[in-house]
């Protein structure tokens, strides 16, 4: 699958790296590709670089992975690019870093997911890898079972397949936790965010039957 990667720094930069040497086609991003050069050549296969607008329309999914409050604007701006593309969402919303949106979505008791489904309407948009820091993922990648859960959550039955296709990929185990709605289950601050659960672990925490 050609994937683009949006926001190449620890997460993104790891996943997209997962995914490459996985067989992937990988395109990372920066306002400024030359930066990349480094990662693209850790990331081996067909990794490349570009521009955000270069990995969009590259990928058939695309891994959103900037910060919480850049989100509405890439919703208005670019969400005709985004068509019928997957977007996998990692990011988790820090008011030190995002300001009062950020406050009020944490606030609000309604989770992350009705936000994004107001901010990218229309959009294929999943909820993911969000839950465990890149430490963790670098380290317990592919490792035996039974390895760690990653939840997802979108309203998009198709787009969850791919995304947990994505995730076996990488390493994971695909957790599919149910519509956007749901994503609150695994937002900061929830029992499973940050615990590093294996894919039975999160599921027994969440109430969701067995893989």
């Amino acid at each position: 699958m050609r994937i683009g990667i949006v926001g190449s720094g620890r997460i993104g930069g790891l996943i997209g790296t997962l995914w490459s040497r996985a067989g992937h086609e990988v395109l990372f991003s920066s306002r400024n590709p030359r930066n990349l050069v480094g990662l693209v050549e850790q990331a081996g296969g067909s990794a490349r670089a570009g521009t955000p607008e270069q990995a969009i329309a590259f990928g058939d999914a695309v891994l959103l992975s900037v910060p919480f409050g850049a989100l509405p604007e890439y919703g208005r701006t670019m969400s005709g690019a985004f068509g019928g593309k997957v977007v996998l969402d990692t990011s988790n919303p820090y008011p030190n870093r995002d300001g009062p949106m950020a406050e009020e979505v944490t606030r609000s008791g309604r989770g992350t997911g009705p936000y994004l489904r107001e901010w990218f309407s229309g959009v294929r948009i999943v909820r993911a890898f969000n839950t465990v820091w890149d430490r963790t993922l670098e380290r317990e990648a592919h490792r035996a079972a039974p390895r760690v859960g990653i939840p997802l959550a979108s309203d998009d039955a198709e787009a969850l397949r791919t995304a947990a296709a994505l995730v076996t990929d990488a390493g994971f185990d695909p957790v599919v936790v149910g519509p956007l709605d749901r994503s609150r289950e695994f937002d900061m601050g929830a029992p499973v965010y940050d615990t590093g659960m294996s894919g039975p672990e999160v599921r027994a925490a969440l109430g969701l039957p067995a893989a």
